[in-house]
C-alpha cells in the first residue's frame, strides 16, 4: 500500500499550479466556445477505467444504498487437482452489502464493500469470512485536467464466488490490464489492483497523461494451489493523443513494468518497456472502437541463471457500447506479462467479452465470456513449462420484485488446460450453479 501512496503524492504534488494555469486558460468569453464543446475523452487503450458494465437505464448517481444477499451454489469440482478425482460440494453465502455513488460539478467517487461469510457442507475446512471493496474517484482539478484514482481488493477461497450475479465482467481496452491466467480451485487468496491516472487536455485537440498500476496476489496457504505462485507488480504509462475531428483519435503510448513472481525458491524479476500507436473511432459518447499495436522488448532473471532477454508485437483491439437497454464490451490483448498465478514471464493471447441487457421493466441478463492461452517465455528456468489456455463463461438472469427483493440465478463453465500446473492438471473442468435472493434499499444523497 505504500506504493500507492508515494505515487498518489507525485501526481498530486504539482496539480495547484496546473490547476491554477488551466483557470486561466479554461476561462471563456462571447467569442470562444464553452468548455463542454471542446471536452476530449481518454481513449480506452490509455484510460485506466474499465468499460461500463451497466445500461444507462440502470445507472444512477447521489445515492446510498445496501441491503443483504444470501446465495447458495452448487459445484462438480471445488478442490481442482488436490485429490485424484473432482469433489463436489454446495455452498452457502450470506452478504451484507452498502454502495455510495455521489457526483458533484467536479467529482464523482463510488465505494462498493460487501463482506461475506461462505461455509461448504462438506469441505467445512475453507469456511471463510471474504471481502470484496471497489473504490474509484474522479476529481476535475481544473477544466481539462482530471485525476482517476481506483482500487480493487478482494479476499476469497473461490474467485467464482460472486455476490453480484448480475454484475458483468470488466474489460479494459489498455494492455496494461491485469492478466488473469490461471482460476485457482478452492484456496484462500487476496487479490488488490490499484490504479492511478493524471490527465491534461493543453488544448482543444490534443491531450497528455500518465499514470500507475499496482497489482499484489496472495495465496495464504501454497499447499492449496501446487505450481502456481505469489506475484505482484508495479507499472508506468505516459501517453500522447490528438484528435483530429470529433470522433477520429491517434495517438502513442510508452508503457513499463515490472513483475515479480515467487516459486517454491527464489524470485523471478521480470521488467518490459513497451511503445504502442494506437486509433480510437468514437461513433457515439457511448460507442467506440479502438486498435493499438507495437514493439514490447522484455528482461526476465532469475537468481545466478543468464539474463533473458526478447522482442515480440504488443497488440489490442476493443469496442464498448453502453445504450439505453444494453451494455457490451469486447477486447483482444496480445502482450508479454507475467503473474497472475503463473510463474515467470509468458506469451499471452486473450479475448474477453461481456453484455449485460435489461429485458424488462424488471428483469436483466449479463453473459460473458473469456479466453486465454499462455506460452512460457523462459521453461529452463522451472525445469518445465506452463503453456496452456482456459476457457471462462457465465450467464445469469435477474428479476425484481417489489421495490426492495431481488432474485438471481447463474451458471459458470469452466475448462483449464495446463499440464505444468499441478493444481488444474488432472481435473480441468468446473461447472457451478448458483441461485441468491437480496433486499436493498436505496435513498437519495442530499435529500
Amino acid at each position: 500500500m505504500l506504493s500507492h501512496f508515494l505515487l498518489i503524492s507525485l501526481l498530486v504534488v504539482p496539480l495547484p499550479l496546473l490547476a491554477q494555469v488551466e483557470a486561466t486558460q479554461g476561462e471563456t468569453t462571447a467569442a470562444q466556445p464553452a468548455v463542454e464543446d471542446t471536452q476530449m475523452q481518454t481513449p480506452p487503450p490509455v484510460n485506466a477505467a474499465p468499460y461500463a458494465t451497466t445500461p444507462l437505464s440502470e445507472d444512477r448517481s447521489n445515492y446510498l444504498s445496501g441491503g443483504l444477499t444470501f446465495s447458495t451454489a452448487y459445484s462438480d469440482n471445488v478442490l481442482g487437482s488436490i485429490t485424484s478425482h473432482p469433489v463436489s460440494d454446495i455452498s452457502y453465502s450470506v452478504w451484507p452489502f452498502i454502495a455510495l455513488d455521489e457526483t458533484t460539478a467536479r467529482m464523482h467517487w463510488l465505494l462498493n464493500y460487501s463482506p461475506g461469510f461462505t461455509f461448504y457442507q462438506r469441505t467445512s475446512a475453507f469456511n471463510q469470512a471474504d471481502q470484496n471493496v471497489n473504490i474509484a474517484f474522479r476529481y476535475r482539478l481544473s477544466p481539462h485536467v482530471t485525476l482517476d484514482l481506483q482500487d480493487r481488493f478482494q479476499k476469497t477461497s473461490n474467485v467464482l464466488n460472486n455476490p453480484n450475479l448480475d454484475a458483468g465482467t470488466p474489460i479494459s481496452g489498455t494492455p496494461q490490464a491485469p492478466v488473469v491466467n490461471v482460476i485457482s480451485p478452492l484456496a484462500d487468496q487476496l487479490n488488490n489492483v490499484g490504479t492511478a491516472q493524471l490527465t491534461y487536455q493543453f488544448g482543444a485537440m490534443s491531450m497528455v497523461g500518465g499514470g500507475g498500476t499496482f497489482t499484489n496476489l496472495h495465496y495464504d496457504n501454497p499447499t492449496q494451489v501446487p505450481g502456481l505462485g505469489d506475484s505482484n507488480s508495479q507499472s508506468g504509462s505516459a501517453f500522447y493523443t490528438h484528435r483530429f475531428s470529433k470522433k477520429h483519435y491517434i495517438g502513442a503510448s510508452y508503457q513499463y513494468a515490472r513483475f515479480l513472481t515467487y516459486p517454491v525458491s527464489g524470485v523471478v524479476q521480470t521488467q518490459t518497456h513497451g511503445i504502442t500507436a494506437f486509433y480510437t473511432l468514437f461513433v457515439s459518447s457511448k460507442l467506440s472502437l479502438s486498435f493499438s499495436g507495437g514493439p514490447q522488448h522484455t528482461d526476465e532473471s532469475q537468481g545466478a541463471l543468464p539474463l533473458v532477454n526478447s522482442w515480440s508485437p504488443v497488440a489490442t483491439a476493443s469496442v464498448g457500447w453502453q445504450g439505453h437497454h444494453t451494455a457490451l464490451a469486447g477486447s483482444y490483448v496480445r502482450v508479454v506479462s507475467a503473474g497472475g498465478g503463473l510463474l515467470g514471464a509468458f506469451h499471452s493471447n486473450t479475448a474477453n467479452a461481456s453484455v449485460t441487457q435489461q429485458l424488462t421493466k424488471y428483469w436483466n441478463a449479463a453473459v460473458s465470456a473469456s479466453y486465454s492461452t499462455t506460452k512460457t517465455l523462459t521453461p529452463l528456468f522451472f525445469g518445465s513449462n506452463q503453456d496452456g489456455h482456459f476457457i471462462l463463461g457465465s450467464a445469469s438472469v435477474g428479476r425484481s420484485v417489489g421495490p426492495h427483493i431481488r432474485l438471481s440465478a447463474g451458471y459458470t463453465r469452466l475448462h483449464q488446460s495446463y499440464a505444468g500446473i499441478a493444481a488444474v492438471a488432472t481435473t480441468p473442468d468446473t461447472n457451478r450453479e448458483s441461485v441468491s435472493i437480496s433486499y436493498n434499499f436505496s435513498r437519495p444523497l442530499g435529500r
